[in-house]
């Protein structure tokens, strides 16, 4: 399964709940909507995560700051 939970989505992630809420862009971060999760209909849905997208995100990520370092 690709698609999980916040709190799902984290513990496969190796990261926390909030981590990822951060990471996306309407919080100044990097994860798209669309593509690395998706909110649901309302207010109280849980968000959904695309778990290797997100994984591939942090890669490159990682990537980009080991090669400014």
């Amino acid at each position: 399964m690709s698609w999980m939970r916040t709190g799902d989505a984290a513990y496969h992630l190796g990261v926390s709940s909030d981590t990822l809420k951060r990471r996306r862009e309407v919080s100044g971060g990097f994860l798209e909507n669309g593509t690395h999760y998706n909110l649901g209909p309302s207010l109280n849905s849980s968000i959904v995560w695309n778990v290797p997208a997100v994984r591939e995100a942090f890669n490159q990520r990682g990537l980009l700051a080991r090669k400014e370092g």
